[in-house]
């Protein structure tokens, strides 16, 4: 098992061990539990009662977060004509067609956090696929990355967005922050991201459906959030 620091340490003594607590609460104690002098990102661990191994279980989406992430986003899109033009003004980082994929893949060139596509363009896009599908950069209907409307994919992206799955043990991670944000931001970007959960919920997922949510600090300990404590959202 790996070793924690003094930091780590007396961070983790902060949170009590098997208590969950209320949202507001975790949110209030995240700063505290920090244990990089940078600041650290905020994530949340969602355990979800799904079985990914089966296809109609696999929970995939996206939600633009009303406090967003506080990290720049570059955005690239692949399309022609009016579509580019669009993409520009909206404030896409790169815009390109033919000329875009073949640097991709000459270039391995992946210095971007996501990639916007429209229909058109999939078949070109598609040669990506061994080098975005790894790193997740893949355009995806699913999540909005793959449309003719450019400008509010490109405009979503940039105003914090954030994608997420499931991975192999059914459990989503996400980042809804920074360590810096203000507890009711926080609170704010976590119900955002937990409702949309709640909305794509499987037809095929039984029983209870959100088991544990974590939130935690990039280098911090985890803090078990109480989900009675999370409103209106029907747990």
């Amino acid at each position: 098992m790996a070793k924690h620091g003094k930091k780590y340490k007396a961070a983790s003594a902060k949170v009590e061990r098997g208590k969950k607590y209320a949202l507001e609460e975790a949110c209030k104690l995240l700063p505290e539990t920090k244990v990089a002098k940078f600041d650290e990102s905020v994530d949340i661990a969602v355990r979800l009662g799904v079985d990914p191994k089966h296809a109609d279980q696999m929970v995939r989406g996206a939600v633009v977060l009303p406090h967003g992430t506080g990290k720049s986003q570059r955005v690239v899109v692949v399309a022609k004509g009016d579509k580019a033009n669009e993409a520009r003004a909206a404030g896409a980082d790169a815009v390109g067609a033919e000329d875009l994929v073949e640097k991709i893949q000459k270039e391995n060139w992946t210095d971007f956090d996501s990639m916007v596509a429209t229909p058109d363009m999939m078949g070109l896009v598609g040669r990506l696929g061994r080098v975005l599908g790894p790193k997740g950069l893949m355009p995806n209907p699913k999540v909005g990355t793959v449309t003719p409307n450019v400008a509010e994919a490109v405009k979503n992206a940039k105003s914090g967005q954030v994608r997420y799955r499931t991975d192999k043990a059914g459990i989503v991670h996400a980042q809804i922050g920074r360590a810096n944000f203000e507890p009711s931001a926080l609170k704010e970007n976590l119900l955002a991201l937990v409702n949309d959960l709640q909305k794509i919920k499987p037809a095929t997922s039984k029983g209870i459906y959100l088991r544990k949510l974590t939130v935690s600090s990039t280098m911090g300990p985890g803090v078990t959030v109480d989900q009675s404590s999370l409103g209106l959202i029907k747990i």
